[in-house]
């Protein structure tokens, strides 16, 4: 497809892109859910049940985020939606399952989390959202209605809906091409997303370690290092 016949472009990025910059992912082999057991750690029930041991899991995660630094992959997704709202060819929507805030660092503008963000809490008593880099205890009150007890990660956690589905089904409807970065493609409902684009007539591509679960969907498929495979894509774009 030629740079002239993309207009709107969808890019749905996972923890591969990440997993350059220090961050673990989360379904590989060898990942935080081999070493973690996701059902103490990443439930409402989880939450409710210990709080302490759940804060724990993720103040140790909000610690490895703040020693991370973006890589090459962020950096040329971000120098792309500059180009792309420089020379107003169409709607760029850049989504990410992952919690770190490593796109916004790379300097990318509009970043639609879909699983939440971890360097945020909310408050469960008053519904209060905020930026939050710092440890959080049961203990810890909420800076807006001062209850203790309530605050908990902004990130999606099991059995939760993932977050900004409407806009993301809108952009798939109107993309004319999707691209999944770093991603497992076994997460629903993000791995139905090429699906959605390809009944859209979108092109397809897949930028990825390795072959994910529905790569066969794709009409695009590149697997190496995030920190190759992107900055090479998008000066093709």
């Amino acid at each position: 497809m030629s740079a002239r016949q993309i207009r709107n472009i969808v890019i749905l990025t996972g923890a591969g892109i990440s997993a350059e910059s220090g961050l673990g992912t989360f379904r590989d082999r060898g990942g935080i859910w081999e070493k973690f057991d996701w059902q103490k750690l990443a439930t409402p029930e989880a939450f409710t049940a210990d709080p302490e041991s759940v804060h724990a899991f993720y103040n140790a995660r909000r610690e490895n985020l703040l020693a991370a630094q973006p890589n090459d992959a962020h950096r040329a997704l971000a120098a792309l939606e500059l180009l792309w709202q420089a020379e107003e060819r169409g709607q760029f929507l850049l989504v990410t399952q992952n919690i770190d805030d490593l796109h916004a660092r790379g300097g990318s503008n509009e970043v639609l989390h879909m699983h939440g963000e971890l360097l945020k809490s909310r408050c469960n008593h008053c519904g209060h959202l905020f930026e939050h880099e710092h440890a959080i205890t049961p203990n810890t009150p909420c800076p807006a209605c001062g209850r203790s007890g309530g605050l908990r990660p902004h990130v999606v956690w099991f059995g939760e809906m993932p977050l900004g589905l409407d806009t993301i089904y809108e952009a798939l409807g109107a993309c004319d091409l999707f691209v999944a970065i770093g991603t497992s493609g076994t997460v629903y409902p993000a791995a139905g997303f090429v699906t959605e684009a390809k009944a859209a007539g979108a092109w397809t591509v897949e930028l990825s370690l390795q072959p994910g679960e529905v790569s066969t969907l794709f009409d695009e498929r590149h697997y190496g290092p995030a920190t190759k495979l992107v900055p090479e894509w998008a000066e093709r774009v």
